[in-house]
Parts: C-alpha cells; sequence; structure tokens
C-alpha cells in the first residue's frame, strides 16, 4: 500500500499543478505482465519489493518523469497515472484507517472522469464502507456537498447494497438532525464542516430513483422525524455557510427557493413513497405546508399532519411516536413543542400499557411545568386523552402538585383543562392527594367557582385556527365553574378524616359563594353548587343546615348560617358583595337579598351597615329595572333602620344621661 499512496501523492501533484482530466479521458488498461523465464524475471520481482510493491511500468514511468520535474503530455500523464491508481485500488487488500478519506476521494475524482465505467470500483467502495462507514459517509459529504453526479453514483452503491445500507443510513441520519452541521473526525484527522442539508440533499436524491433502497424504508420514521425538524430549523436560521452550498445546489439541480421549503419538498416525496399522497393534498388544501414554514405556526401543522396521517397510516404513525419518545428523553427544547404536538394526536392510536405509557406520563410532567405556554397546553390535551385509560388516570395522581399550579394561571383554557384532569384524578378514581396539595388545591378551587368570561389562547382566535387545530377542545368557559364546583365537592367527600381540620377553613369560606350560584342561570352550575353545598354542610357537621338545603329551602339556610355565626356575619358581607356586578342578573338579585339579611344582623356596626348601603345605592345604573328597584328598597330600608337604631342608640344616651342627673342629685340631698 505504501505504493499506492506514493502514486496518490503523485497524482494530487500533478492535478495541482494544473492538470486536467477531461471526462472523454478513459483510463488506461495496465498492462499485463509477461512470465520470465530467466534470472532477470527475479531480479525485476526483487527492485519491485522493494519500492513497496507491484504496480504496473506505466507508474513506475511516470514517477520518475515527474520526478525529473517533466510536465510535458501532462494530460498523458494524469491519465496514466489515474489508471495505476485504477489498478490499485483493484488489486490491493484494505488500506489502514487513516487512508480510507483519501480513497474515497479519488473514487470520487476518478468517477467524474469516467462516466461510462462508473462501476468498475463499486467492490471497493463497498469494502471501504463496510470496514470504515464514518470514513466514507463523512468524507462523500464534504467531498461532494451539493451531491454531484459521481457522488450520487457513489451513494446509490453503499445504499442499495445490504453489506453497507444499514449502516450509511444510520450515519447519513445523524447528519440529518444535527443542524446546522455534523461534528465530525474522520480517521485522517480531516474536521472539515459537514452541513445537514447536504444529507438532505443526498436523501432528495435517492427518493427520486424508481426502486428506493429497502434501507430507508426500514428507518422511514427516523428520516420523517429529521426531516419535520429540519423544516423548523432552517426556517428559524440559515447561517452563511449553508447559504453559500445552497446556491450551488440550486445551480446543479434547480432546487426550491430556499432550504426549509426544499426540506419540506424532500418530505413530500417521502410521503408519497409511503403510498401518502391523500396527506400531501389534504395538508396542502388546508393551507399546512405553508402552516409548516412559519415559526410561530409550525407545531399546528405537524399535529395537521399527524392528524392526516394517521387516517392513512396508524402502523406508521406509532413508529413515529415511539421514535418522538426516545428523542424526548434528551429534553431538547428546540423541537419539542412540535414533537409534543404530533405525539398529542396519535396517542389514541398507541398501547401504552407497558414503559410507553409511564415514559409518556414523564415527558408529560416535565412541560406542565414548561415556561412556554403552547407546551402546557399540549400537555394538557394529552392528559385528557389518557383520562380514558384507568391504569394511566391512577397514574397521574403523581401530578397533582404540578395541576394545581396550573390552576392559578391567567389563561382560561389551561385552567379548564387542568381542573378537568384533576377532577378525573380525584373524583373518577377516588384517589387521595397528599394532605399540602389538598389544602392548596382547595384555596384554588374556591377562586374559580366564579370563573368566567375565560379568554382561549391567542393562538385559536381565529375562526380558521379553531376549526384546524382547537376544535375538540374549545368548550363553554362556564365549564371551568362547574368542573371546579364539583371539584372541591369531590374534594371533600373522599379526602381522609384526618384533613378535615385542615379543610375546614376553606369549606367554611366555601358556602357563601356556592350558596349564590345555587341561583346561577346555568342550570349545571346551579345543579354542582346546590350538591356541593349540601356536602359541604355534612363535612361541617350541621345537620339542621344540611336538611335545609337537602329540601332547597335556601333562604332559611341563609338565615340559620346568618343566625349561627355572628363572629363571621362580616366575612359572609364581604363574599357576597363581588356578586353585584355579576353578569348574571338572577346572581346579582341573590347577593342583594343576601346582604339585606346580613345588614339586620350588623345594626349594631355601623361602618359594616354603611358599606352595604352604598353598594347598593351604586347600583342605581344597574341595566336590570327590576335589579334597581331591588337594591334601592333594601338599601332604603338598611339605611332606615341605620337611622333607628341611631336615634334608639341617642335616646337610651339621653335617658341615661338624665337619670344620671337624677342620681346625682338625689345623692347631694
Amino acid at each position: 500500500m505504501a505504493a499506492f499512496l506514493k502514486i496518490f501523492r503523485l497524482f494530487c501533484r500533478i492535478k495541482r499543478r494544473g492538470a486536467r482530466v477531461h471526462p472523454a479521458q478513459q483510463p488506461e488498461e495496465p498492462e499485463q505482465s509477461q512470465p520470465k523465464q530467466d534470472g532477470a524475471a527475479m531480479e525485476q520481482t526483487q527492485e519491485q519489493e522493494s519500492t513497496g510493491g507491484l504496480f504496473p511500468r506505466t507508474a513506475q514511468e511516470e514517477t520518475s518523469t515527474t520526478g525529473a520535474g517533466s510536465m510535458e503530455n501532462c494530460d498523458s500523464s494524469t491519465t496514466n497515472s489515474s489508471a495505476a491508481l485504477l489498478n490499485m485500488l483493484v488489486e490491493e487488500g484494505l488500506p489502514s484507517p487513516k487512508q480510507v478519506p483519501a480513497m474515497v476521494k479519488y473514487i470520487h475524482q476518478w468517477l467524474m472522469a469516467n462516466e461510462s465505467d462508473e462501476h468498475r470500483l463499486d467492490r471497493k467502495l463497498l469494502d471501504l464502507t463496510e470496514a470504515q462507514p464514518t470514513d466514507v459517509v463523512m468524507t462523500l459529504l464534504s467531498v461532494a456537498p451539493s451531491c454531484d453526479r459521481a457522488a450520487e453514483t457513489m451513494w446509490k452503491t453503499i445504499l442499495c447494497s445490504s453489506r453497507t445500507a444499514e449502516s450509511v443510513q444510520l450515519r447519513l441520519l445523524d447528519v440529518l438532525g444535527s443542524w446546522p452541521e455534523h461534528s465530525t473526525c474522520t480517521s485522517d484527522g480531516d474536521t472539515t464542516r459537514v452541513f445537514a442539508l447536504a444529507a438532505t440533499v443526498v436523501m432528495w436524491k435517492i427518493l427520486q430513483v424508481p426502486c428506493i433502497p429497502q434501507i430507508v424504508m426500514k428507518i422511514l420514521p427516523r428520516v420523517f422525524v429529521h426531516l419535520l425538524f429540519q423544516v423548523l430549523f432552517s426556517t428559524l436560521d440559515t447561517p452563511m455557510e449553508v447559504d453559500k452550498l445552497w446556491k450551488e445546489c440550486q445551480q446543479q439541480h434547480g432546487f426550491a427557493a430556499s432550504p426549509n421549503r426544499f426540506a419540506v419538498q424532500t418530505l413530500k416525496s417521502l410521503l408519497c413513497q409511503m403510498q401518502g399522497e391523500r396527506v400531501v393534498m389534504a395538508v396542502g388544501r388546508k393551507c399546512g405546508w405553508d402552516t409548516l414554514l412559519c415559526v410561530d405556526t409550525h407545531h399546528y401543522a405537524v399535529a395537521l399532519l399527524a392528524r392526516e396521517m394517521s387516517c392513512v397510516s396508524p402502523p406508521l404513525c406509532s413508529r413515529i411516536f415511539r421514535y418522538l419518545l426516545q428523542l424526548l428523553s434528551t429534553q431538547e427544547p428546540r423541537w419539542d413543542l412540535p414533537a409534543l404536538a404530533f405525539i398529542v394526536e396519535v396517542l389514541k392510536y398507541q398501547d401504552l400499557s407497558g414503559s410507553s405509557g409511564k415514559r409518556v406520563l414523564q415527558i408529560l410532567s416535565r412541560h406542565l411545568q414548561s415556561e412556554c405556554r403552547e407546551k402546557r397546553y399540549l400537555a394538557l390535551r394529552a392528559l385528557l386523552k389518557l383520562t380514558d385509560d384507568p391504569l394511566l388516570a391512577r397514574r397521574m395522581c403523581s401530578l397533582a402538585e404540578s395541576l394545581v399550579q396550573l390552576l392559578e394561571e391567567a389563561d382560561g383554557e389551561i385552567v379548564r383543562m387542568a381542573a378537568m384532569v384533576l377532577s378525573f384524578v380525584v373524583f373518577e378514581n377516588n384517589s387521595l392527594i397528599a394532605s399540602p396539595i389538598a389544602l392548596q388545591l382547595a384555596e384554588a378551587l374556591l377562586t374559580l367557582f366564579d370563573h368566567a368570561n375565560a379568554q382561549l389562547s391567542p393562538a385559536a382566535n381565529s375562526a380558521a385556527d379553531a376549526e384546524v387545530f382547537f376544535l375538540p377542545f374549545m368548550q363553554d368557559t362556564s365549564q371551568v365553574q362547574q368542573v371546579s364546583i364539583l371539584l372541591f365537592q369531590a374534594l371533600v367527600t373522599i379526602q381522609l378524616e384526618k384533613e378535615e381540620k385542615a379543610l375546614k377553613r376553606q369549606v367554611l369560606q366555601s358556602l357563601i359563594p356556592l350558596f349564590i350560584h345555587c341561583h346561577d342561570k346555568n342550570r349545571c352550575v346551579a345543579q354542582a353548587s346546590w350538591e356541593t353545598l349540601h356536602c359541604a354542610a355534612k363535612f361541617l357537621q350541621r345537620n339542621h343546615l344540611k336538611k335545609l338545603v337537602r329540601k332547597k329551602k335556601l333562604w332559611k339556610f341563609a338565615e340559620c348560617l346568618l343566625a349561627e355565626d355572628r363572629s363571621r356575619v362580616v366575612e359572609h358581607v364581604r363574599q357576597a358583595l363581588p356578586y353585584l356586578q355579576s353578569p348574571q342578573e338572577p346572581l346579582r338579585e341573590a347577593a342583594i337579598r343576601f346582604l339585606g339579611m346580613a345588614g339586620r344582623c350588623l345594626r349594631e356596626q355601623e361602618d359594616e351597615l354603611q358599606l352595604i348601603c352604598e353598594a347598593l345605592e351604586d347600583m342605581a345604573d344597574d341595566t336590570s329595572p327590576a335589579i334597581r328597584k331591588l337594591a334601592a328598597e333594601t338599601a332604603s330600608i338598611l339605611q332606615a333602620m341605620q337611622d333607628r337604631f341611631r336615634e334608639a342608640c341617642q335616646r337610651r344616651s339621653r335617658l341615661c344621661g338624665s337619670a344620671w342627673l337624677c342620681y346625682g342629685s338625689s345623692a347631694e340631698n
């Protein structure tokens, strides 16, 4: 092999000096050695061995000529050297690893010059690839990143052979998923940059051949995933070096206008090879391909693509699903959002009874705590789908703390879904929650009793977006109230007895909101409030209040509650006052009547009574005439009661003063 290296250096030196090998030239056939019958044969053999091995006389002659500095007949010299190198490649065994990159470069150069004999070095290329697949792949990507004719021939050779296809494709995948470049170093120490775009070009070329190599179909899910993510990465950032490579590709092949559109084009070709023409057309009709090219909407398009694919090929979606789970375990933040979007759409087709279910919950748990709103939203959507699985629903108890924290979100849709998932965890499965989390949950639920007019995500504001991406999950926002009230009922009903003392404060705080919502115009909310109020009275062990609620004697319930809890009347008043501003007329009416009853208990607390009267007087501009009248009458009654109380106090004071004077006068006498 030392002879080969010597000739190869000679060949490279000739190339550097300006010699050009024209495609029309054919390498000379190596001369056939004639058998020698005398001692000269042995002498010649020894001479050849002393130079490092057997090689053609043409190579020897070229070595001596070039060594003397002659550059005459340069094209002929190059052709002779090429023939010698070719013969050497065919006859010699495998080189050392450090020599493989140089041999790959030579094969590429030889194929560029010899189009008509392009398969002559196939066996040698396969031998090299089988021995050193990484060196072959990385060298070929670096020497021909735009995948010229010779490189395309070499790729087809190694991807269509069972000896090398799998190892080569796996290394191509590594490059494909490493935007913008793949860090590598070949055996000869070469660290030339290898770009993911070069691997995409190779993949596109392979997908255009009539018969795609079997290995491509075998690892198709991984190819699909990396192409999908490359659309995102190339949209986010295209470095100058990648842009330069892209312009070369455009000049050679006439590709699309930008790298991300080319990645989409390659993705479409892949889908068509998977019998997914229907998917390509369906996504196109909904403008999904254009949506895929926008950073802000990329994950929406991925969700749409997943839905369409799941209708055509659930088994393929399952393979992609498993690969995405494997990738998400690396916690890569750049692409976990589109990965989550795909996973959510295909969950119903998956078998999650084993380790896959556990891994899914771990991934969702991590994303529930994400700072990204869309990741939290997708995680909740996935959990809602998993509630149909009893085993996974029980395992969700470990997510209780994260779900409770989401109840404090300002986003109404996040709150709604978090409350629904918690309701399955606590109520449907009769699951108990640890004491600190239970108290935190009860506190959060109290604030949701009055949840109304919740806002959906800005991404779902348009009707088009809602239709395409959010249709299954856009619900009436009053559902948050109903779910939170029922969840509070479940918490009070099934929680351990040792939690009674800790929960008592929250249950007491729930009585007035529940009482007022018993008059809600939404029948579901009113029914849930009535049932929960009954459970709260039972929890507090106030049987007479429980009987009044059960018989739906709600105003009698309010009257008894105020009479029994005189020390808490002011707190009850503070809870009822905000309902005077409720958008619902029945709730405003209930609040006015309750404040009127509470005011009678506060006749000795002038400041609190005055606060109620002022709040009622402020309702003079209410949109409902009936409410304006009721508020004015109640305020008038309370004001008259306050005036009478003042007069009584003054009269009592005067009487006490007169009695004191009389007592003092008699004492003097």
